[in-house]
């Protein structure tokens, strides 16, 4: 718990504060009975008028200080768990900025939601109740105990009684609960997943009519969650009755012997009344008690998963950089005996024994089969994941070299899924350079060929984006990524089979200002289609994660059997489609010269 000592240090005055103002009410709760019963034994058997208001204006005097100090220190206690649990909050989700895809792969992102949502307000609930109850609730225990046995000893000796009784209840109700409460936040977890992942891909699930299937999975889940939640939620039931019985036996008792007591005349009325009161108040605070460990067993379940994050060991840091001020100036790329594997204890390798170089300025055309480990390789050299065996370097230094911020500032990646994040297109544009002039915003949007299309939009670059880009298509969204990779201006520009989506002349286009305008930047294409990179400087050939071909599109198409069969598929499947084409031109015109006789039958005959 000692790393939690620095969200407290800050608001150290509320969590002193607090507490310390909850104990003004406490003193009025032990006060008023004792006020009452004067007022009973005194004012009312003797008739002092007089004597009844005036303690009468004392017990009001105590009722506002009281109120005074209970909005105070409710005020405290507020402010002092807000404050620590925004700031635990704010370093968990900087710690999860932190992860390696590694780390991330490790827990699901609806775990990740929950965690830094619901298990971080259930601490915070925790730490306000703490605050309210941890002197209040001792405080009233030890002061109603003091003057229930200044008040009658013998009477008294019945709570110490019920006490223990009550503390073996609260203490088996616990061990029960935590464990529960473990298993009810997992399931949160599992119910936040099923509905991110439907938010997410609702056009999939509408495409292929799955409504039913998800609702259907969707209220597995839900049901899962609502049974485990009952099943928790039984202890705090139980809790709750067993209290309340412990209460009003207690009460009974003390009134039957008490009332006997005044019938002896060994007791007064009034008395009766403030001892029985006290005696409420000894089982409340017990009861306050109870409701704060058993809101710290389902705290403690939070406490354990948050800390989880804390603790977990960022696979990929930048502490060991020997260069962290060395910013990337020429943009060469060298691979010399790179191995991967996601797992180093497995003996899955991706990718094996990659070696290639590629000078500032040159375009590297990457080419393979889905699963070959392509995106994998490209990956290393930003260092979203390292290497397992081997070096990757840039401009003759190894990646593991450089901070993390200085070497991606350098690299500009398209990745194969292409992101865009709510808010206009001119703010995801700026991504790439927040400070950037309109003028060369514009010009990077030209050179993606995306400036053509957004000019269109009624709100031009000021249209709003869709969730993930939602309003615009597939060939849209690519070409935005690209202008916003392209508006970083990096000496390395990585395109993760990035012009997939829009047809073959746009492309050639974007390759013209990439040859035109980024001559400087070292270029690196993932490509299915062989026209993407056949006027690459060098294109590489992977197979099952090995580099299998290696040269200019001339010399492969010599050397490498594997990229003819490639140009071979691909040159037969255009032809086809082209005849395919041809074949439907041929139908149309066919079609259109028939009804032109028809028509021109139809105006002979009416003549």
């Amino acid at each position: 718990m000692k790393r939690y000592g620095k969200y407290v240090k800050p608001y150290l005055g509320s969590f002193i504060l607090g507490p310390i103002l909850m104990l003004t009410e406490v003193a009025g709760e032990i006060m008023l009975p004792k006020l009452m019963s004067m007022i009973i034994n005194v004012g009312v058997a003797e008739r002092n008028i007089s004597y009844v208001i005036g303690t009468g204006i004392v017990m009001v005097l105590v009722a506002i200080v009281m109120a005074i100090g209970g909005v105070g220190g409710a005020y405290c206690s507020s402010k002092a768990s807000i404050y620590f649990t925004s700031d635990l909050r704010r370093d968990v989700f900087a710690k999860v900025q932190q992860f390696s895809f590694k780390n991330i792969d490790t827990f699901s992102t609806g775990s990740l939601v929950t965690r830094l949502t619901n298990d971080i307000q259930q601490i915070q609930n925790l730490i306000m109740m703490a605050l309210r109850m941890m002197m209040r609730a001792p405080g009233m225990l030890i002061g109603a105990l003091i003057m229930a046995f200044i008040m009658n000893p013998k009477l008294a000796v019945i709570i110490l009684i019920v006490i223990p009784v009550l503390l073996i209840s609260i203490i088996t109700i616990l061990k029960t609960a935590f464990p529960r409460f473990t298993v009810m936040q997992k399931k949160i977890d599992n119910l936040n997943n099923v509905i991110q992942e439907v938010l997410t891909n609702i056009r999939v699930i509408k495409s292929f009519v799955r409504e039913d299937y998800e609702a259907k999975r969707f209220e597995a889940t839900n049901e899962d969650l609502k049974e485990n939640s009952v099943r928790a939620m039984k202890v705090v039931i139980m809790t709750m009755p067993v209290m309340t019985l412990a209460m009003n036996v207690t009460t009974l008792a003390v009134v039957w012997y008490g009332g006997n007591m005044i019938i002896a005349g060994n007791m007064a009325v009034g008395d009766l009344t403030a001892f029985t009161t006290y005696i409420v108040q000894i089982l409340m605070s017990l009861m306050m008690l109870s409701m704060v460990f058993l809101q710290s067993s389902r705290a403690m379940a939070s406490v354990k998963r948050v800390s989880e994050i804390l603790d977990t060991e960022v696979d990929l840091t930048d502490e060991k950089a020997s260069h962290k001020n060395q910013k990337v100036e020429h943009g060469s790329v060298e691979f010399r005996d790179v191995s991967f594997g996601y797992r180093k204890e497995a003996n899955e390798r991706v990718l094996e024994h990659i070696s290639f170089k590629a000078n500032p300025g040159e375009t590297i055309g990457i080419i393979g089969a889905t699963g070959s480990g392509k995106s994998t390789l490209v990956q290393l050299i930003p260092r979203l994941y390292d290497v397992t065996e081997g070096e990757v370097l840039v401009d003759g230094l190894d990646v593991r070299e450089y901070s993390l911020e200085h070497l991606r500032e350098g690299v500009g990646m398209v990745l194969q899924k292409n992101t865009l994040f709510s808010g206009t297109i001119e703010d995801n544009l700026r991504w790439g350079d927040e400070d950037a002039p309109m003028d060369v915003l514009r010009r990077a949007a030209a050179s993606a060929q995306a400036d053509g299309f957004v000019t269109a939009f009624p709100k031009g670059y000021l249209t709003d984006i869709g969730q993930g880009g939602s309003n615009v298509s597939g060939g849209q969204k690519q070409r935005l990524c690209i202008a916003r990779a392209l508006l970083k201006k990096p000496k390395i520009l990585i395109l993760d089979d990035s012009t997939s989506a829009v047809d073959t002349a746009t492309e050639a286009a974007i390759r013209e200002c990439f040859r035109t305008d980024l001559k400087d930047t070292t270029k690196i294409i993932i490509a299915q289609r062989i026209t993407s990179v056949e006027h690459a400087d060098k294109i590489l050939v992977l197979d099952d994660g090995r580099i299998i071909g290696m040269g200019t599109h001339e010399e492969l198409m010599e050397t490498c059997e594997a990229y003819q069969e490639i140009c071979q598929i691909q040159k037969e499947n255009a032809a086809m489609k082209a005849k395919t084409q041809n074949k439907e031109t041929e139908n149309k015109n066919a079609a259109d010269a028939e009804n032109t006789t028809a028509k021109e039958q139809e105006e002979v005959s009416r003549s």
